[in-house]
């Protein structure tokens, strides 16, 4: 055979073999349902990322050099993985109440330590630099993104196990949330200065809903007008999404983003089902993606694409996919139970998220502390809501 048929055959093989392996190379990385959820209890990769976490809070140099990790690209992603983390164990707790005492030992530190820095800190240890670059519209000056997590960390740990000290905070806050509501043409209140963040407002409502359930209290009200004014001033007429940031006016400043409308349509389920359901599936339409079986989600809608920030992380040129984005689609999709596509998230993160399993915990290489939080929230959400709701 001459060397240019040698050369030949060798490319069409190459061809071939490409053409049957990268259809089914997916398979190798796609996790089995049952890892993921499970009916009862907690299946079994989000308990080896819990696992990992639980283990973290309590070797004080693993997290010293974690929580640095992430203050060094932005300080938000210190808050915003000791929200999740509480959240995620709030549920889990309910899911295996044999396991609560650990869950609710841990929610503990994390909570403690958060009031702690705020106190001596204050509320900007939290949030970004641009947070002093002008003056903030309410005053004094509070973030609401501070605040409402916060609150929603304090009143999930409630729910678990009633504490005191956490119910008096619990209540002053709620107070100033709403009070700071009330106060705002758009019934929202500031995460920065007169911007007010969709992501952040919701997290705060469900907070209330949190605290009504367990004071007996009722701003259904608030909440009902919260949501007529969001669907009459916050929804992208282009797409149907609720818009991302907007002055607290009401007037859009960034319009539907992944990193946003994802966590926006999970609370949305407790706050409004079916407009949470309505928000969940254009963002399946204009945001999710699927390659050779490998699931992402977008930052932008095609056409649609705005600036990329810290939020919305790494974006990949041609598919838009947004590190961002896919990370919050996650708790998205199992709010809605929506499994085929935890699925093919996971497959994703299964092959790039490179993967390290030590002493029976996972973390992914890939990523941060607060990327493992948000996938550990995502594969446990559910029992808080449904007992809010009056589900068992």
């Amino acid at each position: 055979m001459s060397r240019a048929r040698r050369i030949l055959v060798a490319l069409i093989s190459l061809i071939i073999a490409t053409a049957v392996y990268l259809p089914c190379m997916h398979w190798a990385f796609r996790p089995a349902v049952n890892d993921l959820v499970s009916a009862k209890g907690v299946a079994p990769l989000p308990a080896k990322l819990a696992r990992r976490h639980l283990h973290m809070w309590t070797d004080p140099k693993e997290l010293k050099g974690e929580l640095a990790k992430m203050r060094a690209a932005n300080a938000e992603w210190d808050f915003m993985g000791r929200s999740f983390l509480t959240w995620s164990l709030a549920n889990m707790a309910m899911r295996e109440p044999a396991q609560a005492g650990a869950m609710l030992a841990a929610m503990d530190r994390i909570i403690d330590q958060t009031l702690l820095i705020e106190r001596e800190k204050g509320m900007r240890f939290f949030l970004m630099g641009y947070a002093d670059r002008k003056p903030w519209v309410q005053q004094p000056p509070r973030s609401l993104f501070v605040d409402g997590e916060i609150a929603l960390m304090l009143g999930m740990r409630c729910m678990v196990e009633d504490k005191t000290a956490y119910r008096v905070e619990l209540d002053r806050r709620i107070k100033e949330i709403v009070k700071r509501m009330e106060a705002s043409p758009s019934l929202s209140a500031e995460s920065y200065p007169d911007e007010c963040w969709s992501f952040c407002n919701v997290t705060a409502l469900s907070a209330i809903r949190v605290s009504d359930y367990l004071d007996g209290t009722d701003h259904g009200e608030l909440i009902g007008r919260w949501l007529a004014y969001a669907k009459a001033n916050l929804v992208d007429p282009r797409t149907g999404m609720i818009v991302s940031a907007y002055r607290l006016n009401g007037q859009m400043i960034y319009p539907p983003e992944g990193s946003s409308v994802w966590y926006v349509s999970h609370h949305l389920a407790l706050l409004d089902e079916p407009f949470g359901r309505e928000q969940y599936e254009l963002a399946k339409k204009h945001l999710a993606g699927e390659l050779l079986g490998f699931g992402y989600a977008r930052e932008w809608p095609e056409g649609l694409a705005d600036h990329m920030d810290v939020d919305s992380g790494l974006v990949l040129p041609g598919s838009g996919a947004s590190v961002a984005s896919t990370g919050l689609a996650y708790i998205a999709a199992g709010t809605y139970g929506d499994v085929e596509f935890l699925q093919s998230l996971t497959t994703s993160v299964s092959a790039l998220g490179f993967g390290v399993e030590t002493d029976g915990g996972l973390r992914y290489a890939a990523g941060n502390q607060v990327g493992d939080a948000v996938m550990l929230y995502g594969l446990t959400t559910g029992p808080v809501w449904r007992k809010l709701r009056g589900r068992k």
